[in-house]
C-alpha cells in the first residue's frame, strides 16, 4: 500500500470540463488529499474535437474549484502534445498515475502519454468506465489494447467492464462499486424546490435524468406510459438532461404519446449547484437502460435517499436490492409495471434500508484497496 502524503497525478477529466467524469475525477481527488496525499489532476485543454462531442458545449459555467490542483495541458489529437505532457509527468516523479479510461477514441493519447514517460517506479492505474463502449465505432478495439499495454493495474465499477476488459487478456481486475455522490449539497424541502423549478406539487414525480442517449432508454419510458391511463393526473415524467442522440425521434415519440401532458423537458446541462433541486423534488429516479455498466446516476440517487427503478443490466440491478427499489426488463411493459408497483412501495422500509447500503459506497470504502 502506498504511504500517506504520497504522490498521486489524475489524469482525466476536470475543470473547466463538466460532466460526471469531471465530477468524479475531482471528488477522488479531495478524498485522496482527505487521507493525506499529495494529488494534482491532469486534464484536456481538448478533450474532444467539436465535431466529435454530441452537445452544446464541454466547459463548466460553473467557478472554477480553489482547492484542487488542475493542470489543464491535454490535448487528445496531438501526438506532439503527448510527448510534452509525457516529460511533464516524468519531472512530477509521483507514486501513483490513476488515469480513467472511459472511451476508445482516447487510447492512442493516455497510451501514448504513458508509455513515453521513463521507465520508473510510478504505478500506473487505470480506473475503467467502458472497455467496450456503449456506440461502438471502427478501431476501438485496437485503441483499447494499445491503452491496456501500458497499464500495470485495472480497477473498474462492474462486473460487466471486467468480463469486457477480460477479453482482452487482462487477467487482474479489482472491482470497487462507484462511490456516492456526495458533493451537490443536501436534500431541500420538496415542495420547495418543485417551486423553484416550476415543477407541479400535488403529483408524483419520476425523474430521469442524465445525458441523452440511445442506450438509456428514453424511448423506451415514454411508451412505458400509454400503460398508465389508470394514474393520470396523478404522476409526472421529468426528463432533465442535454441531449446527446435522438433529439427528433425523441421529440416526434412524445409528441405522438397519448402520455403526452405527464411529460416535462428540462432539457439542457443541469449545472452542479442544480442537480439537489432536481433530487429534492423527485419521488422516483428511474433508468429505463437498454444496456449498462455502470451508472453515476445510482450514487446520486443514494446520497439524497430516493427509491429506485432500474432495469435489469450491467450493475443496475446490484445496486437496487430489495427495499431500495424496483428492478423490470427493458420494454415499455415491465417498465409500466415498475412504475405501478411504486404506487403502493414500502417507505417505512426504504428508510430503514437506505442507510446501510448508503455506507457501503463511501468514498473510503472505494479508496481503501484502490492503491494496495
Amino acid at each position: 500500500m502506498i504511504l500517506p502524503l504520497s504522490k498521486i497525478i489524475i489524469i482525466g477529466p476536470a475543470y473547466p470540463l463538466r460532466g460526471g467524469l469531471a465530477t468524479f475525477d475531482e471528488r477522488l481527488a479531495r478524498q485522496c488529499i482527505a487521507e493525506g496525499h499529495d494529488v494534482k489532476i491532469y486534464t484536456f485543454s481538448l478533450q474532444y474535437p467539436n465535431f466529435l462531442f454530441p452537445g452544446k458545449t464541454q466547459y463548466s459555467e460553473s467557478a472554477p474549484p480553489e482547492d484542487l490542483s488542475i493542470r489543464v495541458c491535454i490535448n487528445s489529437i496531438n501526438p506532439l502534445n503527448w510527448w510534452k505532457v509525457a516529460k511533464a509527468l516524468d519531472k512530477e516523479q509521483a507514486d501513483v498515475i490513476l488515469v480513467r479510461y472511459w472511451l476508445p477514441f482516447m487510447g492512442p493519447c493516455l497510451g501514448s502519454i504513458l508509455r513515453w514517460m521513463k521507465k520508473s517506479k510510478t504505478l500506473k492505474i487505470a480506473l475503467v468506465d467502458n472497455a467496450i463502449p456503449h456506440e461502438k465505432r471502427m478501431g476501438d478495439g485496437v485503441f483499447t489494447r494499445y491503452f491496456i499495454g501500458a497499464i500495470d493495474r485495472f480497477v473498474v465499477m462492474s462486473h460487466k467492464v471486467k468480463t469486457d476488459l477480460m477479453s482482452f487478456g487482462v487477467k487482474e481486475i479489482l472491482v470497487k462499486e462507484h462511490p456516492l455522490y456526495d458533493n451537490f449539497g443536501q436534500a431541500e424541502d420538496a415542495s420547495e424546490a418543485r417551486r423553484k423549478l416550476s415543477l407541479p406539487e400535488d403529483v408524483k414525480i419520476f425523474l430521469f435524468f442524465g445525458f441523452i442517449r440511445h442506450y438509456k432508454g428514453l424511448d423506451l419510458l415514454i411508451d412505458a406510459l400509454q400503460y398508465l391511463e389508470e394514474w393520470n393526473g396523478k404522476y409526472a415524467l421529468v426528463i432533465a438532461g442535454e441531449f446527446y442522440a435522438g433529439e427528433d425521434d425523441i421529440k416526434t415519440k412524445i409528441n405522438e404519446s397519448s402520455s403526452k401532458d405527464h411529460i416535462i423537458l428540462h432539457t439542457h446541462f443541469i449545472k452542479d449547484e442544480d442537480v439537489k433541486l432536481y433530487f429534492s423534488a423527485a419521488d422516483w429516479v428511474i433508468q429505463p437502460y437498454r444496456h449498462a455498466t455502470q451508472s453515476g446516476v445510482t450514487p446520486l440517487a443514494y446520497h439524497f435517499e430516493k427509491p429506485m427503478i432500474v432495469t435489469n443490466v450491467g450493475n443496475l440491478p446490484l445496486m437496487v436490492p430489495n427495499g431500495i427499489g424496483i428492478v423490470v426488463q427493458p420494454d415499455p411493459v415491465s417498465i409500466a409495471e415498475g412504475m405501478k408497483e411504486s404506487f403502493s412501495f414500502d417507505f417505512t422500509s426504504f428508510r430503514k434500508a437506505i442507510g446501510p447500503e448508503k455506507k457501503k459506497y463511501s468514498w473510503e470504502t472505494f479508496t481503501k484497496d484502490l492503491f494496495s
